[in-house]
């Protein structure tokens, strides 16, 4: 099924109102259907951003920014499935260049409005997390902490490390230790994740939260993104849900123009949750 016939789906169920207010409303919901998510990735050097994100993602990656670019500027990378879009802006670690942390200070405070979400590594052996933290609460602060979720990263470096190609149950509890420290540090907005890309160990449930912690508009292109193993039922209710969700709200957003006559008002509310329902209906056609 292509997107087209999606979109004459959903028109379908928008029959009973005004042609010019029913194109409307579909020019919005095509452009929820092209919308191109913005993952920020954080950490000290050598906590394998790039090693997470090959392993998270499917797409071909292309450099949109020059890899030799002054740090003042973040690195963009594009990745592309099919059609689709998204961009990975690799933000640099702090606390490894303290006449540096002011400059990136001021980097942060710019990116941050136009990120859906930031995934923080913190690699499973880093004991040295004065400056994350300072930096979290006066840098992040109150205004963007739903943005972040923190990563304990290569958990196959906790103590007492392992050798036979899994984690140990030292290791897990060890870990489980960290993730409780995290909390207490940061007290994130969301839950702490732990995996490790070495063992592919804990990337399923790591899909699964980033799928949770996005804007509802950022989640479908997302799921659209990932490695297909981690594309579970799971996953894609929760797009289908938010995709059905952002399309409601476009019909709310529109029957509050203030021109918009009582009659079509009603109309529009009578409709909405039929086409909320036929938009995660015909999910699969978009993404």
């Amino acid at each position: 099924m292509s997107k087209q016939e999606g979109i004459n789906t959903i028109n379908k169920a928008m029959a009973a109102l005004p042609t010019r207010l029913s194109d409307t409303i579909l020019k919005h919901i095509h452009s929820l259907t092209e919308y191109e998510p913005v993952i920020g990735i954080m950490g000290k050097t050598g906590s394998g951003k790039s090693s997470l994100c090959n392993a998270l993602f499917a797409g071909e990656v292309s450099p949109v920014s020059d890899v030799t670019a002054c740090t003042r500027e973040p690195l963009r990378f594009r990745l592309k499935v099919g059609e689709r879009y998204m961009t990975i802006v690799d933000l640099p670690g702090v606390g490894e260049n303290s006449a540096r942390d002011t400059e990136y200070a001021a980097l942060y405070r710019e990116q941050l409005p136009r990120l859906d979400l930031v995934l923080w590594l913190i690699k499973a052996d880093d004991r040295a997390l004065a400056v994350d933290e300072h930096f979290y609460h006066q840098v992040i602060g109150e205004v963007y902490r739903h943005k972040v979720m923190f990563v304990i990263s290569q958990s196959d470096k906790a103590e007492p490390t392992s050798v036979n190609g899994q984690l140990s149950m030292a290791q897990k509890q060890n870990v489980s230790r960290k993730i409780c420290l995290l909390h207490e540090l940061f007290q994130p907005v969301h839950p702490v994740c732990a995996v490790s890309v070495r063992l592919q160990w804990g990337l399923q449930v790591m899909a699964e939260r980033i799928i949770k912690c996005l804007p509802r508009e950022a989640t479908s292109p997302v799921v659209s993104q990932l490695q297909h193993p981690f594309r579970t039922a799971a996953v894609q209710e929760k797009a289908r849900d938010d995709f059905g969700e952002t399309v409601g709200a476009v019909l709310d957003t529109v029957s509050a123009f203030p021109l918009i006559p009582a009659p079509v008002r009603a109309v529009i509310q009578a409709v909405r949750n039929t086409v909320v329902s036929v938009a995660r209906t015909v999910w699969d056609f978009f993404f």
